[in-house]
C-alpha cells in the first residue's frame, strides 16, 4: 500500500483524487496539507487519513509519506514536484506539470538525484478506451489516417478561479488543450512536425480564452480548438480512408453519453461500438502510478513525455503571436 499525502485541498483532490485514492486497491490517503490546518483536518476525516498539516513542508518531512499528489495552481507545480523529490517522495502532480517546456528540466535533474518516480496526472493515458484507440490505429481499423479533430470547450469568467488568473498559470492552453495534444500523441506514438495557430486573449483576464492550432504530423494532420468561455463540449475523430473513430467523452470520463469508442467504417453504414462503464480513470490512474512506485516494469506517463507534450503548447503560443507556423524538432 503506498501512503500518499495530498498538498492542498484544491477542487480536483476533493472531488476526483482523493475518492480515487480511496478507492485504489494499492495506496491510501496518509496525509493531507493545507495552509488552512481546519481544512486538511476536515478532509482527511473524510477518508479517514491520520495525519493533517498546517504547512506543506512539514508533510514533506514526514516519514509516513511515500508519495505525494500535487493538485496546486500550475505556476507552484515546478517548484513543489522539486521540493518533495529532494525529499524522497514520489510525485504525481496535476497536469500542466509545468508552464515551459524547459522547466521541466529542472524537475528531471531531481527525479534522477533523488531516484524517485515523478509522474505529471495525465489520466486520460490510463483509461481503457485510449488504449483501444491506439490499437484499432495500429492495426488500421480506418485504413490511412488523414485527420484528427478535436476541440475541447467551457465557459467560466470568474475573476477569483486561478484559470483567469496568468499569474497562477491559467488559460485555456495550459488548462485544456493539453488533453487533445497529448491524447493524438499517445493514440498515434506520433509527434507534430510544425504548428500554426492563432490565440485569443481576454483583454481583462489577459489569459488565453480561445485558441485554434492546426498540427501537421508525418502523413496526417490535426485541427483543434480549446475555449475558456465558450459552450460546454469535447470532441476527439481519428478520421481514415477506410473510416473514422469517435469518442463520446474523450477527456471527462461519464460525461455526456458515457465513455464510449466507435468505429465507423467507410460508408458509415456500420458502426463497432466499444463501451466502457464505471469505470474511475483517476483511480485507474492512481493504481498504476502506486505499481510503478512498486516496481521499475509498470509505465507510467514520463517526464520526457511531458516536455514533447509542453514543446508542441509552447508552439502553439509562438506561432499565435507570430502569426507563423513554427516547427517542432523531432524527438531524438
Amino acid at each position: 500500500m503506498i501512503r500518499f499525502g495530498i498538498l492542498s485541498t484544491a477542487k480536483i483532490a476533493r472531488e476526483f483524487v482523493a475518492p480515487a485514492i480511496f478507492k485504489a486497491s494499492n495506496a491510501r490517503i496518509e496525509a493531507i496539507a493545507s495552509r488552512d490546518i481546519k481544512m486538511a483536518q476536515r478532509l482527511a476525516k473524510n477518508y479517514n487519513a491520520p495525519l493533517a498539516f498546517g504547512s506543506y513542508d512539514e508533510l514533506l518531512a514526514s516519514d509516513d509519506i511515500d508519495a505525494v499528489y500535487i493538485p496546486l495552481p500550475t505556476s507552484h507545480h515546478i517548484e513543489w514536484a522539486v521540493k518533495a523529490a529532494q525529499a524522497g517522495k514520489h510525485v504525481l502532480c496535476e497536469k500542466p506539470i509545468a508552464l515551459k517546456a524547459s522547466d521541466i528540466k529542472r524537475l528531471i535533474k531531481a527525479r534522477d538525484k533523488a531516484g524517485v518516480v515523478v509522474s505529471e496526472a495525465f489520466m486520460v493515458t490510463y483509461h481503457p478506451q485510449w488504449k483501444k484507440v491506439k490499437a484499432l490505429l495500429s492495426k488500421g481499423a480506418i485504413g490511412k489516417l488523414r485527420m484528427i479533430d478535436a476541440s475541447f470547450t467551457y465557459f467560466n469568467t470568474d475573476a477569483n478561479n486561478m484559470r483567469n488568473q496568468p499569474e497562477l498559470g491559467g488559460g485555456a492552453l495550459p488548462d485544456i488543450g493539453v488533453y487533445p495534444v497529448v491524447a493524438a500523441r499517445y493514440a498515434t506514438g506520433l509527434e507534430p512536425l510544425s504548428v500554426s495557430a492563432s490565440v485569443e486573449f481576454d483583454p481583462q483576464f489577459k489569459t488565453d480564452r480561445f485558441a485554434m492550432a492546426n498540427l501537421t504530423f508525418d502523413g496526417f494532420d490535426m485541427r483543434m480548438y480549446v475555449s475558456t468561455q465558450m459552450g460546454n463540449r469535447q470532441t476527439m475523430v481519428f478520421h481514415g480512408d477506410e473510416g473514422f473513430i469517435e469518442l463520446s467523452a474523450p477527456f471527462n470520463s461519464n460525461l455526456y453519453e458515457g465513455d464510449e469508442v466507435r468505429v465507423h467504417n467507410q460508408a458509415h453504414s456500420e458502426t463497432q461500438v466499444y463501451r466502457y462503464t464505471g469505470l474511475d480513470q483517476y483511480c485507474c490512474e492512481i493504481e498504476a502510478f502506486a505499481k510503478r512506485v512498486g516496481s521499475a516494469k509498470k509505465q507510467v506517463f514520463s517526464l520526457e513525455d511531458s516536455m514533447l507534450n509542453q514543446k508542441v503548447i509552447d508552439a502553439i503560443y509562438r506561432s499565435g503571436k507570430s502569426g507563423k507556423p513554427v516547427k517542432l524538432k523531432k524527438a531524438s
